[in-house]
């Protein structure tokens, strides 16, 4: 699409290939969030982080990795993955042609102090993060997103400050924060750099469920190919195994 001319007067700055930071504002049932809190602590048991010093507990490293096939989880994450399909079609997918799959749903408990380090998830392709509790505020831990570049500080680094000539603003912000709030699903690609800030509320648990997604092919009949890019679906797939080839 080309890009609209600028009409006559001052710099016009327009903003090019923004990020999709898909944002649904839930209102969770009182009662069924009471439920799911008290099954988050007994699935944490009596752990209170992971083993790196500071960090948050994560389900994803203690065995805690498929919460979509927990009664207590399934019909809210049913709901959730009902909006990542609608992220989709507003990004300009076509539904048909492609598959969503659920790869993995884990709890993220923040005790007061915690955090969890800069990443990113290079196995899938969307996550989500879906908020328990929280009032807005941001004393529970933001969430920080980073872009991939920081084109316009055009010298890599003046963005990040320490006395530099570059003031941040809108367009030079090294990071976006997105502070928690009870019924708050977030969806991103998932090749982004974010973390979660510390804990800085001492009476309250910070209690998030992050998802992630890929995308494939759906499947494909005999004699034809999957379309390019897309991986074919993976019931089409086959392991490689010491005895070789086995059926996936």
């Amino acid at each position: 699409m080309p890009l609209p001319l600028p009409v006559p007067g001052p710099l016009q700055i327009q903003p090019l290939f923004p990020v999709a930071l898909g944002q649904v504002q839930l209102r969770p049932d009182p009662l069924e969030l009471a439920e799911q809190v008290q099954a988050l602590h007994a699935l944490r048991g009596d752990a209170d982080g992971n083993p790196d010093p500071g960090c948050a507990w994560t389900g994803d490293l203690n065995g805690v990795w498929q919460l979509h096939l927990h009664p207590t989880f399934a019909p809210l994450i049913a709901t959730l993955t009902g909006h990542a399909r609608c992220y989709l079609e507003e990004l300009g997918f076509d539904r048909r042609r492609v598959v969503l799959h659920l790869q993995r749903c884990w709890p993220v408990l923040s005790e007061p102090g915690q955090v969890v380090g800069r990443h990113h998830h290079p196995n899938a392709h969307l996550s989500a993060i879906y908020y328990l509790n929280g009032d807005g505020s941001g004393r529970s831990g933001c969430l920080r997103l980073w872009p991939p570049r920081q084109l316009n500080e055009l010298v890599p680094g003046l963005g990040a400050g320490h006395g530099g000539p570059l003031t941040p603003t809108c367009w030079t912000e090294p990071w976006l924060d997105v502070a928690p709030r009870a019924g708050l699903l977030l969806l991103f690609p998932s090749c982004i750099d974010h973390a979660v800030l510390p804990n800085d509320d001492p009476d309250d648990l910070r209690c998030s469920l992050s998802i992630d997604f890929m995308l494939t092919a759906p499947p494909t009949p005999e004699g034809q190919a999957p379309p390019e890019y897309l991986a074919p679906h993976p019931g089409q797939w086959q392991a490689i195994t010491e005895d070789g080839v086995q059926p996936a």
